[in-house]
């Protein structure tokens, strides 16, 4: 498949749009589509859909397939909206059809070779096809030996109804795996085609990979892969499939602005990457719109095994208006609990009950604070899931109360591999039932996992969607409580026997599909199946929370995701800044590596700088292999444990902040954790960017990445912006600067012209900051103005979706800091206890605060030398609107 299509050269396309085909009808455009250059073709059926928001879909399938084609039926949240407007035709010849569609965007469909162009404001954004690599091998017979088919025809083999090349081809109809066989059953089936981002000399995406965050050119070695796998230590700086699978990439151009391309297919796909410097090849098509003949561009060919070829075409033009357009088909990240933004303490495994409450004491002992505590699969009898070893632990109802006593939650891994037992209740009723994915024969799929022979089950299937919701019940469940969380780990899935250590192509699922059709999308159903089960245990009321190690498109939408099973190395360290950029623009914005690195043992330095790093991104848990020497952070000496609690602490310290973007990025799709491009379009000097990043718009962060480390080179962003150091206000403007990393610094600055809501004492869990009060940073600009937002609620139920909540705008002008609402009734015990004004460059005569008719002058303390106001206890409730007027 790979090879039939990396073979294609580029150049004029044989695929012929048929003029007299070509229909328009509201918002959808169909036509025949036919390959031209081969005899007896199979026509094709292509179809154009204007959707709301300046998408556009393109769809192909056989017109009469022998079979039908999969499209991925959980990526999506909801069918796409079409443009209620829909296309209207600016012109339409023997060449072409030219449509207009949104309030800005164009589209030009050649029919020969077929080619399409999508422009937004008169600017080509997207072309398709340009380079002529589409490719559709369509469904047919399998073809005899033509001996055989003479014989059975009485005369000689005729080539008429199958080309010879198609026989002759290697690995077309069958292919060897090691000592693993791929029957398939149905031939070749592979879509391909290219996708060009004219002006743009970046690319983003397609995660999962450890590699750069802006994508590497590939066509001299092999492209990026995305086929969700179980890999034993990764390599960093390389294209190879890993645990996700999310096929969306996002482009920028300071000239052409940003736009995204989503490839709809949940099989086996590359993408080969390249730059085209001053390319010609969109010249027809950019030429009758007027655009540039010569500019610099972005390919991308894509390939996938099987499936239609459906592809959606977002035309930004801003990276907001990308990660919304995105949101509109898949969907986002939903306000997680606020305990899942603390800190995660795991490894694999705390050996028993008396474990755990030692883990809990000694974090607690050390001031070390925490949310959660994590079992991994040593806590099963046997690895039989929704079970509990008797002996190590024996009342784990016990167990969970006297962790959540003080305020935390617990975690237990449940995976979807099923012990092959009779006596096993699980295996029983799937068995039963007939809930396990089959194998090409028919029966029971078997591959070996944690608990050996073992059976898959086909979360394809509906009943077992909520036979799995149903065993997250209580009364089912034996042991948990409604503070138990649970952790999808070897869903890609992993099976240890299996080709490339995960599940043969050629296994059936619910539906009559091969699992080759829908791989990339059987991990997100864990998840998806899992939150669906949390919601439902607590009668709809309380928030679910479940991490992932497999994703696909759309798996934002069901909780966390980490990066999977990273080294104690350096590199892993570094890389695991740009695999969370490339997931975050993903859609995937709850996202995570594990500290420290799962496999080996990093020393107290390692360590540190990982918590560090971690302290401001998305998901934070350390983690473990069983191999590995305990790496709890009180076990590495006072020095060490002093720099985790304070790398801890800053990660307390900023949790309104967190929660707010979260809030956010359920309202608009903008992930927490940014590209230095997301805020600073037109400084290409960012685009390659993947050492810092942002936290939504205020907080720039660069975390010390190599050993021995004592500097960072930091570029500061913005012609006219200040960058304000968050522990000691040093100020920083446009430009590289070499700022000093002791092992107790984290490069960690606030932008001018932003207001960054704290909690700045310190606690042991996010449970206990519910009534602290909160210090408002107000980093001022040139204009001395400043606005920023505070969102706040009960941090776990769904009554945010009702209005119970608190979201409130924050801005500074005029001399004048104010509080507004912008939605909500919800009500708080936390009040503002302090407010911080950077750049003040005057020391203030009076400061005074307005509050439900209450007028009050303001204790208050100017520091000339950092420029820095601070204002004392104006004691105004977090949740009201008042002012404080700067005189």
């Amino acid at each position: 498949m790979l090879r039939r299509n990396r073979a294609l050269t580029p150049g004029q396309s044989p695929y012929r749009v048929s003029p007299d085909s070509v229909a328009v009808s509201g918002a959808e455009v169909t036509a025949r589509l036919q390959d031209g250059a081969a005899a007896g073709a199979v026509p094709l059926r292509l179809t154009l859909t204007a959707l709301a928001d300046t998408t556009v879909r393109l769809f192909v399938v056989e017109e009469t397939p022998l079979r039908p084609r999969y499209s991925p039926q959980y990526a999506l949240e909801r069918p796409p909206t079409a443009d209620p407007a829909g296309f209207k035709v600016v012109s339409q010849t023997a060449e072409r059809l030219h449509l207009s569609f949104g309030t800005d965007g164009q589209l030009v469909l050649s029919y020969e070779p077929f080619q399409l162009e999508v422009a937004r404001a008169g600017t080509t954004v997207i072309t398709v096809n340009s380079a002529g690599l589409f490719n559709f091998e369509h469904y047919r017979p399998k073809p005899q030996p033509k001996e055989a088919a003479a014989e059975a025809e009485g005369g000689e083999a005729s080539d008429q109804e199958q080309p010879a090349a198609d026989s002759e081809q290697p690995g077309q109809w069958e292919e060897n795996f090691k000592t693993h066989r791929d029957s398939k059953p149905h031939g070749p089936s592979s879509v391909g085609v290219d996708v060009t981002f004219p002006g743009s000399a970046h690319v983003y995406g397609i995660p999962e990979h450890a590699d750069n965050f802006a994508l590497s050119d590939t066509k001299s070695g092999e492209p990026y892969r995305l086929y969700n796998l179980d890999v034993f230590e990764y390599e960093v700086g390389n294209p190879m499939a890993l645990y996700g699978s999310v096929p969306v990439v996002l482009s920028q151009s300071a000239t052409h602005g940003a736009a995204g391309v989503f490839w709809h297919n949940a099989a086996e796909t590359w993408v080969d990457v390249r730059s085209e410097p001053d390319s010609g090849l969109v010249s027809t098509v950019t030429s009758y719109l007027g655009g540039s003949r010569a500019q610099a561009s972005k390919h991308l060919h894509w390939i996938s095994e099987s499936g239609a070829l459906d592809v959606f075409l977002m035309l930004g033009p801003t990276a907001a208006d990308v990660m919304r357009q995105y949101k509109q088909l898949t969907g986002v990240t939903q306000l997680p609990p606020l305990f899942a933004l603390g800190y995660h303490q795991c490894r694999w495994n705390y050996n028993d009950q008396r474990d755990v409450a030692e883990v809990d004491s000694q974090l607690d002992r050390h001031d070390l604070p925490f949310d959660t505590i994590w079992l991994d699969i040593e806590h099963t009898d046997g690895k039989r899931y929704f079970t509990w070893d008797s002996h190590k632990f024996p009342s784990p109802e016990e167990m969970i109360r006297n962790v959540t006593s003080r305020g935390r939650k617990m975690v237990t891994i449940i995976d979807p591999h099923i012990k092959r037992d009779n006596g096993y209740f699980v295996h029983a009723d799937a068995t039963a039932n007939g809930y396990y994915v089959k194998d090409r024969d028919g029966n029971d799929f078997d591959g070996w996992c944690w608990p050996g022979s073992s059976g898959y089950l086909d979360f394809f299937n509906p009943a077992v969607q909520e036979y799995w919701a149903s065993r997250f019940q209580l009364d089912n469940y034996k042991g948990s409580t409604l503070d138990l969380y649970t952790w999808n780990d070897m869903n890609e899935p992993s099976v240890f026997n299996g080709p490339e250590v995960t599940m043969h192509k050629d296994a059936q699922h619910h539906g009559g599909w091969e699992h080759r059709d829908l791989h990339n999308e059987y991990g997100m159903l864990v998840p998806m199946a899992t939150a669906r089960g949390q919601v439902a245990r607590s009668g709809g009321t309380l928030r679910p929370f479940t991490l992932t190690r497999a994703a696909f498109a759309g798996s934002q939408r069901f909780g966390a995701k980490w990066t999977g099973d990273n080294t104690a190395q350096w590199s892993h360290l570094k890389h695991s800044l740009p695999m969370l950029l490339s997931s975050s623009v993903a859609g995937i914005s709850f996202i995570g590596a594990d500290i420290g690195g799962f496999f080996g043992d990093p020393d107290p330095q390692m360590l540190v700088r990982w918590y560090q790093a971690s302290a401001f991104q998305p998901f934070m848990r350390a983690h473990a292999h069983i191999d590995t020497r305990r790496r709890e952070p009180y076990l590495f000496g006072e020095e060490t444990t002093r720099l985790v609690r304070a790398a801890l602490r800053q990660r307390y310290r900023f949790l309104p902040l967190w929660y707010t973007l979260f809030y956010e990025n359920e309202l608009t799709g903008m992930p927490p954790m940014r590209p230095l491009f997301f805020s600073f379009p037109g400084d290409t000097s960012v685009y390659g960017t993947d050492d810092e990043y942002l936290i939504g718009e205020a907080l720039l962060v660069h975390p010390q990445t190599e050993q021995d480390g004592r500097s960072v080179s930091v570029y500061f962003p913005g012609a006219d912006t200040v960058w304000y150091d968050v522990d000691t206000a040093e100020r920083f403007v446009h430009g590289t600067s070499t700022v000093s990393t002791p092992l107790d610094k984290i490069p960690v600055y606030q932008r001018s012209g932003t207001i960054v809501p704290t909690k700045e004492r310190p606690r042991r869990a996010s449970a206990h900051q519910a009534s602290d009060p909160y210090t408002l940073t107000v980093a001022l600009d040139a204009a001395w103005t400043a606005t920023g937002t505070l969102y706040t609620d009960d941090g776990a139920s769904f009554s945010y979706k009702d209005g119970q909540h608190i979201y409130r705008r924050l801005s500074f002008e005029n001399n004048t800091l104010k509080s507004s609402a912008i939605s909500g009734s919800g009500e708080t015990a936390g009040w503002v206890e302090r407010v911080v004004v950077l750049g003040l460059d005057k020391v203030p005569k009076s400061v005074t605060v307005t509050s439900s008719g209450r007028e009050e002058n303001l204790d208050f303390k100017y520091d000339k030398d950092l420029l820095r106001l601070v204002i004392r206890k104006p004691a105004v409730n977090a949740g009201a609107d008042w002012s404080i007027v700067i005189a």
